[in-house]
């Protein structure tokens, strides 16, 4: 299974989800909600567990365990994408890449998105699940003293809060506060991490715009709200007791900019922090992050930091790699930036001539330019097929049969 496969899997037959009040997971009718991830054999799934006593609907957690090992075992949990506006814990990477069948538990987070509360609910929202998950620890056989968080894209951006933000006791609200909510290791895929930087970045200014994700998360454009921005920075709370970080990030990525990467990087090892930093030469947000070398990568790391000694000395270290070849077929991510064209023209093509204008395109206005080839103000489907080569090459012909 490649690791960028981040959307929902189709059960036929019946889904399952938990009472509202937690428990064990039971049986309803396919189409009947949210389609969730097949189960593999011998995990528990615990579904839809109420994080905050009488919250919010988003305030829930799924929590997958395997069955038939001694605990307590180390924890990964999943923090979900989408702009901080959309995106679902059905999705959960560490469950479809065998960390459970490996001896983990994994949890996979909903929180608040921006359309329900402004910043700092999702971290507040984080934090009080992570707290909750120790407050309930011996119940699901987990360590509380091994923790890792997982996320991309908006995700990235709260699991690096996660890591850096441990000692910040304003964003430590509600129920469980006896707990903690560090984490002891955390993997962030390309997620912001300083807006006004990403906001000026060229070619990505649309994110300083009021309707922007990053303005409905802070409640307001990111220029006009340094404030906001600051507090919402995983850069501002660095410091020297941060847990190690794994940080990949793609250099064609034309929704964050991987600045965002290199500042967090920087910051992480001035501090004295243990960090890998890994570019994907070629890889886009969320594309291009398939492959062994990858999904070894975030399994060493983990294994390393909750199964395993840790490093003796600190490291600061950078690696690269090729982008994996996307495939023509399969899942796509949540956070997939070369959806087809079709798609994209259903939604954004309001005059309907077939083409997108630079005021169609749903964008950075530095992406709309790399993509029209021809610089005449359109982008064709030719184009976008050449931006995307590997999805609409056609798959390699058979080898002739053997001649017996």
């Amino acid at each position: 299974m490649r690791i960028w496969a981040f959307c929902c899997l189709p059960l036929a037959g019946l889904a399952v989800q938990a009472a509202a009040t937690g428990g064990e997971a039971r049986a309803r009718p396919a189409g009947d909600g949210p389609r969730v991830l097949r189960v593999p054999e011998g995990v528990r799934a615990v579904r839809d567990l109420v994080y905050v006593t009488g919250g919010h609907e988003r305030q829930r957690l799924d929590l997958y365990v395997p069955e038939g090992t001694e605990g307590p075992l180390p924890l990964l949990v999943w923090v979900h994408g989408g702009g901080w506006q959309n995106g679902s814990k059905e999705g959960c990477p560490p469950l479809r890449e065998g960390y459970v069948e490996r001896g983990y538990a994994v949890a996979s987070l909903n929180y608040r998105l921006s359309g329900h509360a402004v910043f700092p609910a999702q971290i507040e929202d984080c934090k009080a699940a992570l707290r909750w998950l120790r407050a309930h620890a011996a119940e699901y056989r987990l360590d509380p003293g091994r923790f890792g968080a997982w996320g991309s894209s908006a995700g990235g951006h709260l699991v690096a809060l996660l890591g850096t933000s441990g000692d910040v006791a304003a964003f430590e609200v509600g129920e469980n506060l006896d707990h903690s909510s560090r984490v002891q290791a955390v993997c962030d895929f390309y997620g912001p991490t300083d807006f006004a930087a990403f906001v000026a970045t060229p070619g990505y200014e649309s994110h300083a715009r009021s309707e922007s994700p990053e303005a409905r998360l802070l409640g307001g454009a990111v220029q006009e709200n340094p404030a906001a921005a600051v507090r919402a920075n995983p850069i501002t709370y660095v410091d020297a007791h941060d847990p190690p970080f794994l940080i990949l990030h793609g250099d064609a990525d034309p929704v964050v900019p991987i600045n965002q990467s290199r500042l967090l990087f920087a910051a992480l090892v001035e501090a004295g922090v243990s960090v890998h930093f890994h570019t994907i030469h070629g890889a886009g947000h969320g594309r291009g992050f398939g492959g062994p070398e990858i999904r070894g990568m975030v399994a060493e790391f983990f294994d390393r930091h909750l199964r395993g000694a840790g490093p003796a000395t600190i490291e600061a270290k950078r690696t690269e790699s090729l982008a994996a070849e996307v495939p023509t077929q399969g899942p796509r991510p949540d956070t997939d930036t070369g959806p087809s064209f079709d798609r994209v023209l259903r939604r954004h093509d309001r005059d309907r001539d077939g083409k997108l204008s630079a005021a169609e395109f749903p964008g950075p206005p530095g992406l709309f330019r790399r993509l029209d080839g021809d610089g005449d103000g359109a982008l064709t489907r030719k184009e976008h097929e050449n931006a995307f080569p590997a999805r609409f090459r056609p798959p390699p012909e058979a080898p002739p049969s053997p001649v017996p």
